[in-house]
Parts: C-alpha cells; structure tokens; sequence
C-alpha cells in the first residue's frame, strides 16, 4: 500500500534564494489573476465554467505561464478551475457566495486613499518533472520559469537547502510546494514523499455507519450495537469566532488578518484529523473492517438533486465545513489500519426506521428526534441515519433493515456516547471537555 506524507522543512539557504522564490510566487499570483479575469468573461458570456484543460489551452502561450515550470503554471490553473467549481455549488443554495478572488494586497495612506497594490507571494507547487532531489545534501533543485533567467547562461533551476526534523527521512519525492509565511516572512518548504507500508489484515468483519450532518458533525453506528455523537461545536464556534475578528482588522490582507486567517484552518484541520483518528481508533476496538460514510451529494443535495434550504445560518455553516476534505482524511487513516471506506448513498436514511424498516417523513420529529409509532419507539435521528448507512438500504445485497427488534427507546440508539472537542486532547467525552473557549 502507498501513502503519502507531508513534510515541512526550513530553507536553510534562504537569503540566496529568497529574491527567486519571490518572483515565482508573484508570478503564480499574476497567473491565477490572469487565468480569472478569463474565467468571469467566459462565465459572463456563456454562463458555463471553463475547466481546467480549457484554461491550459487558451494560456499556455501567456508571458505569465512562463514565468513557472510548465508543470507549477498547470497546478495554478487546476486551483483555480477547483475554487471555481465550489463557488458554482455554493451558489445553488447561497446567492451570497462570491467566485474566486483576486490575489493582490492593497496599501492605503493615512487619510485611507490606495496608494498602490502588489502582488502577493502565492503558493508555487514543483511536481516530478520540476525537480530534482540531491538526498544526501539535503538538497533540491526546482527548476525556474523561463522568464525568470537572468541571463542565457543563467542556471535553470534554484538549488535549495533543506533542513527537517531529525526523525524524517525525506524519500521518494513526489511534490514541493514553495510556501511564504507572513507571519515569519520567509519561505519554506513542504515536501510530498510516497512510502510504502504493509497493508494490515483488518481489525475484523464488523461494519460501522457514518453520516455526516450540520447540528452533529458526524453520528457513527457500530453493527455491535454502539453509537457515538460527534457535535460540530467546535467550527461552529470558530466559525463565528474569526469572521469577527478578521473583521476588526483594519486591512484585510494585513499580518493580522492572515494570523488569524491561519489560525482558523489549523484549528479545522486539527479538528477533523482528531475526529478521522478518534473514530478508527474505536472501530479497531469494535473490530470494524468496512465503514460506510454517506455520499456528500446526500449532505448538499436532497432526492431530487436539487440542492438542500438548511436555512440562512445553516447554508453558511454547512459550506463552511470541508465534507469531502474529512472523508478523504478518514479513508486516509482508516486504510493504515487495513480498513475500507466506502461511501454510500444516503437517499431515505434520515427518514426510514432503522428498526421496523418504515419510511415516513413525518416520523423525524425534529432535529435530534426520531419517533416511530409502529415500534413505539423514539430514539436519536443522527444515529438512525447513521444505523440506516450502515446498512446501505439502498442496496439489494444489503442486510435486512428490519431485523433490530426489541426496544430500542433507551438502548444505544437513544442514548449514544457523546463526544466533545478539547483544544488539548482531540475528543473526549463531554463530561471530560473542559477547554472549549475559541
């Protein structure tokens, strides 16, 4: 089995090469600027997104394409076809959302008149082609734009020196992405590297459900008869949280704003790895070997595919989660412990009885209840939802949904385990969270 993993690293050459690194991330701003200038137009006149093939073939010619590695230019285009492609869903349910932006940073005068603007240092990624890898130096040659040669004579590439923590072997290199930190105004690096590890026999034969959702971030149904809330509190917090303070600052691409910009994705980041680590840690202890996760078209869209009305605050949280970034981050760690994701399609699991097998819209009585009255039963309606994936009803092969029986009124599926987010020990149960201030 091949992962791969992320490796930050310091430049340890960095006044040498810092004037080329500059000229490539202004060059990766100018293109991304360029390529989206072209994007509305098209949008405006034919009302369809160019992709990123399209982008390729109408700039490949640019002076900014060549200003990067033609792999580098490539990599820009395809961020900004994808940005483009997220604000299309956004705005079938949230008029509001605005397309991708332009990268620039604005400087004001006292009497708060634009003096000038520039642009900023972008993200430059270096793929296979672009690079060249000196291990036992320590060192790495990106090749340059062909813009960006001082003379015909001039080297075409930038030789960087690298330094990571003493534990990390740096190997098989797939990636180099070129990052500037405001806050520490330099650059480093982070290095992709593919390693091979022994798949693991699965943990067992059992099966768990997970369905993803806006009050509870994620219900999690175990075949052994256990179940587990995960509340979304924690984003919901920072969520309202940083837009404030953000806010508050006096320029929006300041040093300020950027802090706190950074703050909040390390802080969502931090949450779904704690929460993908924390679920297969429980599915290794139940003996899990498959966990069923809901299709995210299941959490955007309902049954007719048009897109789900949460409701004006509900909108703007759901599209501030990153549903398909957790997904990946789970299979991810789920397959290290030889466990298999599949997602499943969550048509009728939020209003079908994961006990009798009764479908009903009316039966989920409100958000966080779930009332059948042929089982005369109530129980949680995120695990039923989460029970019913398990079960994947909407396939033929799948297990009998009405085979539970019993009652289920006060048993794992009404009073599941509950678990919070604690800034210092990942999740917790909610008798244990004490750190919970944004």
């Amino acid at each position: 089995m091949h992962i791969h993993r992320t490796y930050r690293a310091k430049i340890r050459n960095h006044s040498q090469v810092e004037r080329m690194l500059d000229l490539h991330g202004w060059s990766a701003s100018k293109l991304w600027n360029v390529a989206n200038y072209h994007s509305h137009e098209v949008w405006a006149e034919t009302g369809e997104i160019p992709d990123d093939s399209d982008l390729k073939s109408e700039l490949k010619g640019h002076d900014n394409y060549k200003g990067l590695h033609s792999q580098s230019s490539q990599r820009v285009l395809e961020e900004l076809a994808e940005a483009f492609n997220s604000w299309f869903g956004k705005r079938k349910s949230d008029d509001r959302a605005n397309p991708p932006g332009y990268r620039k940073k604005n400087y004001y005068d006292n009497d708060g008149n634009r003096v000038h603007e520039e642009h900023p240092r972008s993200t430059v990624t270096w793929k296979q082609k672009g690079i060249r890898h000196d291990t036992k130096h320590n060192r790495i040659r990106l090749s340059k734009g062909a813009n960006h040669k001082d003379h015909p004579r001039d080297w075409d590439y930038i030789l960087v020196e690298y330094e990571t923590r003493p534990e990390v072997t740096v190997e098989n290199l797939q990636q180099v992405r070129a990052v500037y930190s405001k806050s520490k105004g330099r650059w480093e690096l982070h290095l992709v590297c593919k390693h091979e590890v022994e798949t693991p026999d699965a943990p067992g034969n059992e099966t768990a459900g997970v369905d993803l959702g806006i009050c509870n971030f994620a219900a999690v149904a175990y075949s052994t008869e256990e179940a587990d809330l995960y509340p979304g509190n924690r984003l919901k917090q920072d969520g309202y949280y940083f837009p404030k303070e953000i806010a508050k600052c006096d320029d929006s691409g300041g040093s300020e704003a950027t802090r706190l910009h950074h703050k909040w994705s390390e802080r969502r980041t931090h949450f779904f790895n704690s929460l993908a680590k924390h679920i297969v840690e429980k599915c290794v202890e139940c003996g899990v070997g498959r966990i069923n996760i809901g299709k995210l078209a299941g959490v955007r869209e309902d049954e007719k595919g048009e897109s789900k009305n949460w409701g004006r605050h509900g909108n703007l949280d759901l599209h501030g989660w990153a549903f398909d970034r957790f997904t990946k981050i789970l299979t991810y760690k789920a397959k290290v412990e030889g466990i298999e994701v599949v997602e499943v399609s969550e048509r009728n699991t939020s209003k079908t009885c994961c006990v009798c097998g009764r479908e009903d819209d009316s039966q989920r009585v409100e958000r966080g209840l779930y009332v059948c009255e042929p089982c005369d039963a109530a129980f949680n309606a995120d695990v039923n939802g989460a029970e019913n994936i398990r079960l994947d009803l909407n396939q033929s092969n799948s297990e009998s949904a009405p085979r539970l029986g019993g009652d289920r009124s006060t048993g794992w599926l009404a009073q599941p385990g509950v678990y919070l987010h604690d800034l210092s020990h990942g999740f917790s149960p909610r008798e244990q969270v004490v750190d919970c201030k944004p």
